[in-house]
């Protein structure tokens, strides 16, 4: 064997070799996106859920506290700006994030106001729709920390040498986490 040849093999095995790891690289880009559009979609299904469940609870709280109109509207314009957040096809996943994390504010105000009627405390109907909300409220935050941890491992790969070689000459982007905003995270204060 000459010299010449054993480069050439060598070289060739290299390039497949290289050919490889491009397609394994390019394969786990395309299914880490995919697991991040997956993820929101898992999270639209439980925000729509909690959403068609919201004009029920208004009802309910509206028969008890008829006078707390500022709540209630405030609780169905933050629905309807969800809803269009939902809808919106040129809408970002930080704008459908923060929709959200006002009817979750919203809803605050609802729950904090609702604790002064102990009648409507006392209501099944009342009480069957909070447990709804409360199971809602706890499958959205996972599906939101398993969208958020397929973020990370997108954006991770996305960054990281030598994927991200691939991930620019094949123009993968950075998905967005979705997050609570501050006012998201505090509880409502309750004067009465």
């Amino acid at each position: 064997m000459s010299v010449g040849l054993i480069i050439g093999i060598v070289v060739i095995v290299l390039v497949i070799a290289i050919i490889i790891w491009a397609i394994g690289a390019y394969n786990n880009l395309v299914t880490l996106r995919n697991r991040v559009k997956n993820g929101w979609a898992q999270i639209d299904v439980q925000l729509k859920q909690r959403a068609d469940l919201i004009p029920n609870l208004v009802a309910t709280v509206k028969g008890y506290a008829a006078h707390e109109n500022a709540v209630l509207s405030q609780v169905t314009a933050a629905r309807a700006g969800a809803v269009a957040a939902a809808t919106d096809p040129n809408g970002t996943t930080a704008q459908r994030a923060e929709a959200e994390n006002q009817l979750s504010r919203a809803l605050l105000n609802l729950q904090a106001t609702a604790e002064a009627y102990p009648a409507l405390q006392a209501n099944q109907n009342f009480m069957d729709l909070q447990g709804q909300l409360k199971d809602l409220e706890n499958k959205i935050a996972y599906a939101r920390q398993f969208y958020n941890d397929v973020v990370l491992k997108l954006n991770t790969a996305i960054e990281t040498v030598p994927t991200n070689i691939i991930a620019g000459l094949f123009h993968f982007e950075q998905a967005q986490y979705f997050e609570a905003d501050e006012p998201a995270r505090q509880a409502p204060r309750v004067a009465f």
